[in-house]
């Protein structure tokens, strides 16, 4: 508050009690709304940070350096906003309008806002003072904490029980899982999230998350925490079973923080709480309250959106508006361990005579329903598991008429979906911030005043559309391309946030450039720290231009999962390894040797579709161990794990076959030995047939090669996938070494200009001309870029090196593979087998280990009961 506030007798006194999003959004509302300074405000939060996205916990446990702090931060850094923290409200006197904290300063105040949130419960039984919870940073940096000192201290992972299968709980198991914890969840419902998903939906996701490892005990809830020696020991289930634990963590729900609403006498909810009418007020005057500790139509709610949606309210209100808070929206979607779940408005169709239309598939844990009217036109809610791609469109037509049949709109169908629903103005694009489509489509255009937002970040900052959890940023995306087309103008391209170039102009720029580091390119090209979209971007860039081991030079922080690891990691946390094998031909020896590798490590063993052996079931640690036995014997990596050439698929051709007319097995071979590892949009796949009967399915690969009575037929665009296209012909009846020309030409073109993410189908599509034109530039050289086109491969063929034999040769390089960072040498025994019906080991099931029926790959033959593994 500056001096000449200070002598203002006009200016009213606001104190916001609490630090978290509700009071963020508050204190932001009221600095940009208040343009004539008529209020000061005051915010006590009693955690020592600023307010944090409370949503984005489990990326914490991820990465313990990652900054939570909730944006903007400007009415903090202007003084405008007077936020005190690491400070607790102890009392409140509504005579004297005053408030008094923990230091024993005394705040005085004309309106009072109650954002004091709730706290995790933890039930009174036996043991609960050793009980841990998931709540705030603090809760999550202490439970990595912990269980690091849990697995050093036993020399094995620590066994972890999460009692709670909602949000918060999934949350938890999930990022305590990937930092190598044995996790198991304890939930009193009969599936998991109970409270959101339908029986279908709960039951598919569980089945995801016990394939990755993660014990599940439904319908139960922890008796008793067994301790001993101070150390905590077991947990007792009210089923009576007993599990094995070394720390107990409970996300079972919230409990509003009510005590200085019940110290001021204030009207409760039914289950605690400040009771709040539509304007967000409280019984007694000049209180109000939001968020968590808010109770409307006796409901307190967790879920940002009406958070949000209450602290807007207020804000209006103590300016002098007359806005109402009129309902709770609970949609929620978010990615529990990596799996996309979603569901909104009535999830559960508990309207009468409503429809359900459900596509499942149970061995993909795959569920998606939409609940519609009885005359399965109105949109009611709908539910989304392991893929809520139609969510983000969906969401905002709740209450409207569908266009097309309800399927339609399910990308499990299979069917088309429809065009698009032009959205009305009123409709809800971004729950957490209240924006409309309207209000998208107003900022895109702009008027005499101000400027149009013609880039999506600009949109988001002048919206806030896409700020908080971010599921609604496609939709918002497709809104301002939308309306930007309509206007005549060309929507950006831009990659991300971060980089306003489109990834062909990125790939031109760090080319020309000479740039060979993502801190490099970030500080010429882009801004920020960049996303999990623009960093394998560049790092499939830097591969591409340089050839260079693709881990090095700080790259290995670009790369995902399997790129990091060199190898697919599989649903229970192993890995399969795959060595290539030219056109699908291998000798004798090299087939015993991968016979005995298999035998060793007790790997499952399957012929791919593309001609190659995929040896599944190998640990992180084991990996080098395979690959050394590998390389030794004259294997290299396959690149099944990058987005890179992946196999070229030969028939047997003239070699052997009564009708072939070429020798395709050679030509395969030449090929995949050609453009091996060569990174790119995404994956490659390639296919040579030796005759015009089409064996090898040349025809439905990114470059397909059939054999004439002449040379070879060229064929391109062709893929499988959930849009399978057909291969077009580029060029007949071509000679070796002009078919070897073409190719390199028609790869690094594509590599060169398509999208992230691109199947070589779909950029044919989308590029100017078709494929008119990329005959144009391949074969009629129409850009002058052949020579250019054909170095670049050269170069890449010159410098290739097998990543996994570069690996073996490198002991720092080696320190990547590791079960645990803080117990190199301990195997990770979490991983469990039972035989199949066919002869082979697969992953055990969570009944299979209930059962004692699993076997642990680490070597122990010992049964794997419940989840003491």
């Amino acid at each position: 508050m500056t001096e000449t506030d200070r002598a203002r007798d006009d200016i009213r006194r606001i104190l916001i009690v609490g630090g978290g999003p509700a009071a963020h959004r508050l204190a932001d509302s009221l600095h940009a709304r208040d343009a004539e300074r008529t209020v000061h405000v005051t915010v006590v939060g009693d955690e020592p940070h600023r307010p944090y996205d409370r949503v984005a916990l489990s990326t914490r446990l991820a990465d313990g350096d990652v900054d939570l702090t909730l944006q903007p931060t400007s009415m903090w850094d202007e003084g405008r906003v007077r936020l005190i923290t690491g400070e607790r409200v102890v009392g409140i006197d509504p005579a004297g309008r005053t408030a008094t904290t923990s230091a024993g300063s005394t705040l005085e105040w004309d309106e009072l806002v109650l954002a004091t949130g709730s706290s995790a419960p933890v039930p009174d039984l036996p043991g609960s003072a050793n009980a841990r919870v998931y709540r705030t940073v603090e809760d999550v940096d202490n439970l990595v904490a912990e269980a690091r000192d849990l697995a050093e201290r036993h020399g094995r992972p620590a066994r972890v029980v999460v009692a709670g299968g909602g949000l918060l709980g999934l949350e938890a198991a999930g990022g305590l899982a990937k930092l190598g914890a044995h996790v198991a969840v304890v939930h009193s419902g009969g599936w998991l999230m109970s409270a959101q998903l339908d029986e279908g939906a709960g039951r598919a996701l569980g089945r995801i998350i016990a394939g990755q490892g993660i014990g599940l005990h439904l319908g139960a809830r922890p008796s008793a925490i067994r301790v001993q020696d101070g150390a905590v020991t077991a947990v007792e289930l009210t089923n009576e079973r007993v599990i094995d634990a070394d720390l107990v963590i409970f996300a079972i729900g919230i409990s509003p923080r009510d005590e200085l609403a019940r110290e001021l006498g204030l009207e409760l909810g039914p289950r605690g709480g400040v009771a709040i009418d539509t304007s967000c007020a409280s019984s007694l005057e000049n209180v109000w309250a939001i968020g968590e500790v808010a109770s409307f139509e006796g409901r307190c709610t967790g879920l940002v959106a009406p958070a949000n949606a209450m602290a807007e309210v207020v804000a209006d209100r103590l300016l002098g508006g007359a806005a109402e808070f009129t309902s709770v929206d609970d949609a929620t979607k978010l990615k529990l361990s990596g799996v996309d779940v979603a569901s909104f408005g009535d999830a559960l169709a508990r309207t009468e005579q409503a429809l359900e239309i459900v596509y499942a598939d149970p061995a993909r844990g795959l569920y998606q329903k939409l609940v519609m009217t009885d005359d399965a036109k109105t949109l009611l809610g709908g539910i989304f598991v392991g893929d809520a791609s139609p969510y983000a469109s969906l969401r905002p037509m709740l209450g409207m008429q569908l266009s097309s049949e309800p399927a339609a709109y399910l990308s499990a169908s299979g069917m088309e979906a429809p065009a698009g629903d032009e959205l009305p103005a009123s409709a809800l694009v971004c729950a957490c911030n209240n924006v409309a489509a309207g209000t998208i489509r107003d900022a895109v255009n702009g008027d005499e005043h101000v400027e149009g937002c013609t880039e999506l970040g600009a949109l988001k900052a002048c919206t806030r559309a896409g700020t908080q959890c971010g599921s609604c940023v496609p939709l918002v995306k497709k809104l301002m391309e939308t309306e930007l087309t309509k206007a005549g103008i060309t929507p950006s391209r831009a990659l991300c946030e971060h980089f306003e170039l489109s990834r062909q102009e990125l790939f031109e720029s760090i080319r020309v450039l000479e740039l060979t580091s993502f801190d490099e390119i970030v500080a010429r090209l882009g801004t920020g720290r960049g996303c999990d979209v623009c960093k394998p971007v560049v790092g499939s860039i830097l591969a591409t231009q340089h050839g260079s081991y693709i881990l090095d030079g700080g790259r290995g922080g670009l790369q995902d999962t399997n790129d990091r690891a060199m190898a697919n990691m599989q649903k229970d946390g192993t890995y399969s390894v795959v060595p290539r094998i030219p056109a699908g031909e291998i000798t004798p020896e090299k087939l015993a040797v991968i016979a005995q590798v298999a035998t060793d490590y007790g790997l499952y063993t399957k012929i791919t579709g593309g001609q190659r052996i995929d040896l599944f079931g190998a640990r992180l640690d084991q990996l080098p161990d395979i690959w050394k036995r590998l390389v030794d014997a004259g294997f290299e990596s396959g690149q099944a794990y990058g987005k890179a050439l992946r196999n070229v698929k030969s028939c047997v051709g003239s070699t052997w076959c009564r009708f072939g007319v070429q020798d395709s097995v050679a030509m395969a071979v030449q090929l995949e030995l050609r453009y091996r590892g060569l990174r790119s949009p995404h994956k490659l796949k390639f296919g040579v047939s030796g005759c015009a009967r089409e064996c090898a399915e040349a025809r439905g690969k990114d470059v397909g090669v059939i054999a004439t009575d002449q040379g070879w037929n060229m064929y391109v665009g062709g893929n499988g996938g959930f849009q399978p296209a057909h291969a077009q012909l580029l060029a007949s009846d071509l000679d070796d070494e002009t078919l070897l020309k073409y190719i390199d030409r028609y790869i690094m073109y594509y590599v060169r200009t398509a999208d992230r993410l691109q199947r070589t189908a779909r950029w044919i599509e989308d590029i100017d001309g078709g494929l008119d034109h990329v005959r144009d530039v391949v074969v009629n050289d129409s850009l002058g870029l052949a020579e250019e086109l054909e170095q670049a491969v050269e170069r890449h063929v010159g410098s290739y090196e097998d990543e996994w034999a570069a690996t073996l040769a490198d002991p720092e390089r080696l320190r990547r593979f590791r079960s645990f960072v803080n117990a190199p040498d301990v195997p990770d025994p979490s991983i469990a087998r039972v035989p199949d019906q066919r002869g082979q080991m697969r992953p055990a099931t969570a009944e299979e280990r209930e059962r004692g029926e699993a076997v642990l790959i680490s070597g122990s033959t010992i049964p794997v009961r419940g989840v003491d593994a």
